[in-house]
C-alpha cells in the first residue's frame, strides 16, 4: 500500500520503480470493480491469489458529495466499494476468473462521467466521458454511471499494488515477445554491425625461401637432387618429412623433445595434475556438505508468528476462514502485512489446509 498516490504517477514512475518486472509496451486498461463493503479487505489482498506477469495498481474511490447522482439510479452508494484497478490486458482473465465463475460476479460496460459543476465539489478537473468495464458482486444492482471529481488515473488516496513475481513476470515476458499478444508493438531486433574484416598478410614468406638452399649447399651427397632445388626447399620448409631420410642423425636432437611428454606422464606419481586433482576432491567435499546445511535455516518474523497465532486461534475456535476478516484484529495485522510486503493468504491456505 502507497499513501498519498495516483495511478497515473506510479505509471510514470513505474521503470524506476519495478525495472524488469514492467514493461513499458504491455496494453493496460482501468476498470471498476463493485464488491460489497464488508469484502473491501478480501479485494485488498486479491493478487496474492492471483499469478500475474505485470503490476497491478488499485485505487478505492468513496462518492460523497455525488453519493445522490447514484441514488437516483437506483443504486445505495453505501452498499458498496468502489475500486478502480489498472491492469495488463494479458492479466485480466487470471485476475478476474475466481471472482466470475466460483462467486459469480457479472460483467457490463460503465460511463465514468465527470461530476457536473452544481454539485459544488470544492475541487474537480472536467474531463470526457468514456466507457469501460465493470465487474460487480451478484448482491449489487447493476449501475449506468458512475461520475467522478478528476480521471481514475488522477484519484488521489491509498493505491494498492501487487507484484508479479519474477518467475510469472519472466514467463509472460517470454509469451509475450514469442506471441505477440497483449503488447502495443513488437521490438525491432537491432541490425548487426558489420564485423570487420582481417586485414591481408605482408609478402614476408616469400623471403624465408631463398634462405633454405643454404643448408643443402652444405651436403655434399645431395648434388643429384640439384636440377629442382628451389621447390623442394619450399616445400621442406613448410613439411621435415623430404629431409628424414637423409639427415638422420640431425633430428635427434628433434626426436628427444617428443618422447619428453610420455616421460613426464610414466612419472604421474609426481605430476602436479595428479596432485591437484587429488588435493581437490577433499576440498570440494568438505566446502560443499558442511555450509550448505547450516545455511537452509529459515527465519519468521514476528509479523508472521503473530499472524500465524491469529489464524490459529480462529482456527481453534471453529470460525470460518471466510470470517476470518470480520475480526476488528483484522485490519490493523493486514496493514503491516501491506507495509513489510508479507503475503497472507498463502500462509492462510497453508495453515487451513493442515487443520
Amino acid at each position: 500500500m502507497i499513501p498519498d498516490m495516483t495511478i497515473g504517477q506510479l505509471t510514470t514512475e513505474a521503470t524506476s520503480r519495478w525495472g524488469e518486472i514492467w514493461d513499458p509496451h504491455a496494453t493496460r486498461m482501468t476498470i471498476l470493480l463493485l464488491c460489497p463493503r464488508k469484502e473491501r479487505k478480501m479485494m485488498e489482498l486479491h493478487g496474492d491469489m492471483i499469478e500475474h506477469g505485470q503490476p497491478v495498481m488499485a485505487v478505492f474511490h468513496r462518492p460523497r458529495a455525488e453519493a445522490h447522482l447514484l441514488e437516483e439510479q437506483g443504486f445505495d452508494p453505501r452498499a458498496a466499494s468502489f475500486q478502480f484497478v489498472n491492469i495488463a490486458t494479458a492479466d485480466l482473465g487470471p485476475w478476474m476468473q475466481q471472482l466470475v465463475n466460483n462467486e459469480g460476479w457479472l460483467r457490463s460496460s460503465i460511463a465514468l462521467a465527470s461530476t457536473p459543476f452544481s454539485v459544488g465539489l470544492p475541487s474537480q478537473r472536467p474531463f470526457e466521458a468514456i466507457q469501460t468495464l465493470c465487474f460487480r458482486h451478484p448482491s449489487l444492482p447493476a449501475l449506468e454511471q458512475y461520475f467522478l471529481p478528476y480521471p481514475a488515473e488522477s484519484l488521489p488516496g491509498k493505491c494498492f499494488v501487487s507484484l508479479p513475481r519474477r518467475a510469472a513476470a519472466e514467463m509472460a515476458r517470454q509469451q509475450a515477445e514469442v506471441l505477440g499478444v497483449g503488447r502495443l508493438e513488437k521490438p525491432k531486433p537491432p541490425a548487426p554491425e558489420p564485423e570487420p574484416q582481417p586485414a591481408p598478410v605482408a609478402e614476408a614468406p616469400p623471403e624465408s625461401p631463398p634462405q633454405a638452399p643454404a643448408p643443402e649447399a652444405g651436403s655434399p651427397e645431395t648434388s643429384p637432387p640439384e636440377p629442382a632445388p628451389e621447390p623442394a626447399d619450399s616445400e621442406q620448409a613448410v613439411v621435415p618429412l623430404p629431409p628424414s631420410g637423409e639427415t638422420a642423425s640431425s633430428p635427434a636432437p628433434t626426436e628427444p623433445t617428443v618422447p619428453l611428454p610420455p616421460a613426464a606422464t610414466e612419472e604421474g606419481d609426481q605430476s602436479p595434475a595428479e596432485e591437484t586433482s587429488t588435493e581437490e576432491t577433499p576440498g570440494d567435499s568438505e566446502n560443499i556438505d558442511l555450509p550448505e546445511v547450516v545455511e537452509e535455516e529459515v527465519e519468521i518474523s514476528e509479523l508472521e508468528t503473530e499472524l500465524r497465532a491469529f489464524f490459529q486461534e480462529l482456527i481453534d475456535a471453529g470460525v470460518e476462514p471466510s470470517a476470518f476478516m470480520d475480526d476488528p484484529r483484522w485490519e490493523d495485522i493486514s496493514e503491516q502485512a501491506v507495509a513489510e510486503g508479507l503475503e497472507t493468504w498463502p500462509i492462510l491456505l497453508q495453515m487451513t489446509a493442515m487443520g
